[in-house]
């Protein structure tokens, strides 16, 4: 059988290929961002919850109810905050600065990480450094400077904040739920707030070409079940800010999915950025090794497979 290290290692590898297809679906779909948001996570939960409820039932009924569904609850808020802001961040500044703002996810993880009394050693926030300094050089951040690009500059820092929030509270409901109890609940969560918010904004939930909902069903495969339900797996055996400098990973990932898809290679000047990323995330990870994770959630069993 696998060592549990070797598995962990193995999810987090598909989690990066799957939400490296991300932006190539997203830009593919012909659909509203927030709407393909929301179809992504309705359609996950669909997917997992029958198997929540088949073969988690105790468990559910205790997040539900219990204190862990309280933390799983901030988590999915937290999840449709990042879809929400990041998003229609891209449409107010430029991608580039978009994605290197939401990249600073690591730094806030560091923050929650050290507020939780788990300081980050020296080598750990170097790495960090180098990995977001890579994401904005590969990204070519620009520093355009006009009302609107501040508003959407913003909004993508603050995806990046909610990302770090949705991440840290998976950690903590991690030590005890497993991945599909955790996931179904998220997801939903997640799903009720971005269908308010398409709602609330008028944005239409169908009549969208047979094209759109071929890349919906791709971004829930991909990035949605292989992505972030990956990662939430390995959030049992790493820490928040380990995962969280993976996540950046995407950035040549989806890099090298664009090549081979979409015939974009990078530009030159892209490729020290992608590579100070790939080096930003081995420093992190030999820093951190193995790490004291955060309490348990109070009031819950621990899940007999949390697998």
């Amino acid at each position: 059988m696998p060592r549990p290290e070797l598995l962990t290692a193995g999810a987090l590898a598909v989690a990066v290929l799957g939400v490296s297809t991300s932006a190539p679906l997203i830009a593919y779909a012909a659909a509203p961002a927030l709407a393909i948001a929301f179809w992504r996570n309705a359609l996950a939960t669909g997917v997992l919850a029958p198997v929540a409820v088949a073969t988690r039932p105790a468990e559910l009924r205790e997040l539900l109810a219990g204190r862990a569904g309280l933390v799983t609850l901030v988590a999915g808020v937290a999840l449709a905050a990042h879809f929400g802001t990041w998003v229609p961040s891209v449409k107010l500044t430029s991608v580039a600065t978009a994605t290197a703002l939401v990249a600073t996810q690591p730094v806030w993880q560091g923050l929650i990480a050290r507020s939780q009394g788990r300081p980050l050693p020296p080598a750990a926030w170097a790495g960090i450094a180098l990995a977001v300094a890579g994401a904005a050089a590969a990204t070519g951040a620009d520093l355009t400077v006009s009302a609107r690009a501040v508003v959407g500059d913003l909004l993508a820092a603050a995806g990046g904040m909610a990302l770090a929030v949705y991440t840290a509270a998976g950690e903590r409901v991690r030590a005890t739920i497993s991945t599909t109890g955790y996931t179904t609940v998220c997801y939903g969560v997640c799903t009720a707030v971005l269908g308010a918010v398409c709602l609330a904004g008028g944005v239409s939930p169908s009549g969208y070409p047979a094209t759109a909902w071929l890349a919906i069903g791709g971004l829930v495969v991909g990035p949605q079940l292989l992505g972030h339900s990956m990662f939430s797996y390995a959030l049992r055996r790493v820490s928040a800010t380990t995962v969280s400098v993976v996540y950046l990973l995407e950035v040549p990932g989806a890099a090298l999915i664009g090549w081979l898809w979409l015939d974009q290679l990078p530009a030159p000047a892209a490729w020290p950025g992608l590579v100070l990323v790939v080096a930003g995330v081995a420093v992190v990870i030999r820093a951190r090794g193995r790490h004291p994770g955060p309490p348990p959630v109070a009031g819950i069993r621990t899940s007999s497979n949390p697998g």
